[in-house]
């Protein structure tokens, strides 16, 4: 009981908070909690402000006047399930904007009355009144909505005061109950009336009187000894002048046919729709099934939700036609482990059948049944197994909703389904499908539930769902995204919770009417083949739902826990036929470069003598200093006609040596010694020198001294290093101007890259650098010191001269 109005008590909370925001002008809210605190007095700290007051769940005894007297602006005072005896009125008297007053569950036993002309919801149910507290004070509240009273005496007196109130809801809340006068609920005027009976009452009194007084009547607690309702109900199974239309019972327990009575009753009154939840019954049988007259009703819907039943003996085909034998429209009997359910050998009238959440097996199809009218049937939670054995079931059948989730259903391919063509709503989810029940689908299906099954791929040959809108196929073993193809009207798709890597481009192309699409939850791979995946929701903002936290990538692992707005997969990575066309441009765009620059800036001169600085460094960067001749005391020996002296004196020589002395050129006319002969001159000094370099031009040609310098420092290096041999083109000397006696020349030029001087002086500094890297050594590593003895040097000796100017002509 304290739970049915604990739940009560919050939706008329909900309910008329709700109410008053709509009515009242909207101004700044302040809610202040003190609910289950253990308080015993109101707290004195309360801001003034406050416009809702929870105190309840307390041990207050008792409040005073001075209690609220400072909120003004209250509107709403929770003061249930505390243990106040006595109230006065009165100290709510300062609060003039009060609208929500709720004292039940306390101990109350009086109360001193005044007037809250602006009070619209008072609860004074489930308290300790000895009669119900309703004096002229509470008939002057006019805009009073709902009102809750207990009262261990309810007489019409009392009702009459009130009885010109226009109340919208009155709850009866009675601990206890030990008087009732016949005719006192019929004097109040309300549209609902609930009574919540104290256990083991005698309700029947209570149920004639509230079906004449409101529109929607609910009991709570109907629990009656075992012939408190067969010996007060023989003689008054007619009812006149009955009001209700919907009649709520919530626990009830009961004997069977005590409860048949109760439906025989009901049955003939002017009540439409009658449910009961929570219903305990048992015993034995006494009343055949034909002694229910099914004539004169205006019922249209039964339903029955948690039943449980006692050891009782009761033949099943009287239990289970006793309701399908019922001319009514919507029939529910569900949670109350039902094995089967037997229909009768006519066409029955019901338009809505629901049998879920029982123990339903196949054997409910098995024998004919007519169901002409039937639009919806809910089998969901029972113990079904073959879907075709549902189809014929339902065949010749007007229906258009059909649920059957969560059974054991299956659909083997040789077995063939036969559906009506009206029906448009289907819930397979949770079951044991797998990609065959494609076959087994209505063409006229429009809205359809797979999910939590076994699906693995949506099959291409299976029939086309032309009228399908919306699909859900979540919870499955699918790894890519359905086409469209079957579906052309697919607005709606859920394919959360699947083994989708990343969607095909079928799905694109074909689902270009889907407008909302679930498909998180899924192990994304980020790949390019995702791009275009990710792009739709950019250009169709608001169709993925669950985006983008639902939306991760999985693989590859540097991006697992990704969200998939923040992969960055750019299109020319991704489009192969766009990088092509890049590279390509590219390449011509470097090629057109490229060929201007060698044709306007000499970008090929350019090259080679990078080239061969390159090579340079690189063989004197191997070059190990051990392997220099203990007697190199030059870095460079020069060998060139006397036509190019000009060139070598201004050019060659200032460019190479150093002031330092860091670098030192043997020269023919300055470091020839004239004791000697010529021949042995140029021995030496190609022996002394770390390179021998050739300063190569059409003079050079045709000079026999300078070839045989060539000659002598090409014999004599031949045994040690082959690249000390330097080459210089100051000018260029084709092959076949070389005389055919010169033949060691043209093999070396042809064999041996050449420096070449540049005519254009601001490529003279990539010359010298890659000369100087040519001949660039440490001659102090060697082991002797540099003693440079010229013919300069032994005459003047005084003056330390170590140039000479000699130079021997090689002509």
């Amino acid at each position: 009981m304290k739970l049915i109005k604990n739940f009560y008590v919050f939706c008329n909370i909900v309910m008329s908070i709700e109410g008053l925001a709509s009515k009242l002008p909207e101004e700044k809210e302040l809610i202040t909690n003190y609910s289950n605190m253990f308080l015993k007095k109101v707290p004195t700290d309360l801001t003034p402000t406050t416009t809702t007051l929870d105190l309840s769940y307390n041990l207050l005894f008792q409040v005073q006047n001075s209690d609220f007297h400072s909120l003004s602006k209250l509107k709403t005072l929770i003061l249930c399930h505390n243990r106040i005896q006595q109230l006065d009125i009165k100290i709510f008297e300062l609060n003039q904007e009060l609208r929500y007053l709720d004292l039940s569950y306390n101990r109350l036993k009086t109360v001193t009355w005044y007037s809250l002309a602006g009070l619209r919801h008072l609860d004074l149910s489930f308290n300790d009144f000895d009669t119900v507290p309703i004096c002229e004070e509470i008939g002057n509240m006019s805009h009073l909505e709902v009102l809750g009273l207990s009262g261990a005496k309810i007489q019409k007196s009392d009702f009459q005061k009130i009885a010109h109130l226009h109340l919208n809801t009155v709850l009866l809340g009675l601990r206890t109950l030990s008087y009732y006068e016949e005719g006192s609920l019929p004097i109040l005027n309300t549209t609902e009336l609930h009574i919540v009976l104290p256990r083991n009452t005698n309700f029947w009194v209570l149920l004639h009187d509230g079906l004449k007084t409101s529109k929607i009547l609910e009991m709570t607690n109907i629990d009656c000894k075992s012939q408190c309702v067969r010996h007060e109900t023989q003689q008054n199974l007619i009812l006149k002048n009955a009001k209700t239309s919907i009649l709520l019972f919530n626990k009830v327990d009961l004997l069977w046919d005590d409860l048949l009575l109760i439906f025989q009753f009901v049955w003939h009154t002017s009540v439409e729709y009658f449910q009961i939840q929570n219903i305990t019954f048992g015993g034995n049988v006494y009343l055949d099934r034909n002694s229910f007259d099914y004539s004169n009703t205006v019922m249209k819907a039964i339903k029955l939700e948690h039943v449980h039943f006692r050891i009782f003996n009761i033949p099943q085909d009287r239990m289970y036609l006793l309701f399908t034998n019922m001319t009514i429209e919507n029939l529910t009997i569900s949670d109350a482990q039902m094995p089967h359910m037997l229909f009768p050998n006519y066409p029955v009238s019901f338009r809505y059948l629901n049998l879920a959440n029982n123990i339903l097996t196949d054997d409910l199809f098995k024998k004919p049944t007519q169901l002409p009218y039937l639009k919806t049937l809910i089998l969901e939670g029972n113990k079904l197994e073959t879907l075709s054995l549902v189809s014929s079931f339902v065949n010749g059948t007007p229906l258009m909703h059909l649920d059957l989730s969560q059974n054991l259903l299956q659909h083997n391919k040789d077995e063939n389904c036969f559906w009506p063509e009206t029906l448009i709503t289907m819930n397979l989810s949770s079951n044991k499908f797998a990609d065959s029940v494609f076959r087994c689908l209505p063409r006229s299906v429009q809205i359809l539930d797979l999910n939590n099954n076994q699906i693995q791929t949506v099959p291409r040959e299976s029939i086309h769902l032309k009228s399908l809108r919306e699909l859900n196929i979540a919870f499955n073993f699918l790894t890519d995204l359905p086409g469209c193809s079957h579906f052309s009207r697919l607005s709606v798709l859920n394919i959360e919770m699947n083994f989708i890597l990343s969607p095909s481009l079928d799905f694109f192309q074909s689902c270009q009417e889907v407008k909302i699409l679930n498909a998180g939850r899924n192990p994304f791979r980020c790949t390019c083949e995702l791009r275009d995946f990710i792009q739709l929701e950019k250009y169709s903002e608001g169709m993925m739902i669950g985006w983008s936290d639902s939306y991760i990538c999985e693989y590859p692992l540097n991006l697992k826990g990704t969200r998939l707005k923040d992969v960055d997969l750019p299109e020319l990575s991704c489009n192969t036929a766009l990088l092509v066309v890049t590279i390509v441009a590219i390449m011509t765009i470097l090629g057109v470069t490229v060929a201007f620059c060698y044709l306007r800036l000499d970008l090929l001169w350019y090259f080679r003598m990078l080239v061969q600085w390159a090579q340079t460094c690189h063989r004197v960067r191997r070059t190990a200093q051990e392997q220099l001749k203990s007697n190199v005391q030059f870095h460079a020996f020069i060998s060139y006609s006397e036509h190019d002296s000009l060139w070598v004196k201004n050019e060659l020589i200032p460019n190479l040596e150093k002031e330092d002395g860091s670098v030192l050129i043997c020269l023919p006319e300055r470091n020839f010694d004239p004791g000697k002969s010529i021949a042995e001159n140029i021995i030496s000094c190609i022996e002394r020198s770390y390179k021998s370099i050739f300063v190569l031009s059409p003079n050079f040609v045709q000079s026999e001294w300078c070839h045989y310098e060539l000659y002598f420092a090409q014999h004599t290096l031949f045994h040690e290093r082959a690249d000390r041999i330097l080459l210089i083109s100051l000018e260029p000397v084709p092959l076949y101007c070389i005389p055919t006696r010169f033949h060691e020349l043209k093999a070396l030029m042809e064999k041996k890259a050449c420096l070449e001087w540049p005519k254009d002086r601001c490529k003279c500094g990539l010359f010298w650098a890659n000369l100087r890297a040519s001949i660039n050594v440490n001659l102090s590593d060697t082991g002797e010191v540099c003693e440079l003895q010229t013919f300069s040097e032994l005459n003047e000796e005084s003056r330390g001269s170590t140039i000479s100017l000699i130079r021997t002509d090689c002509l």
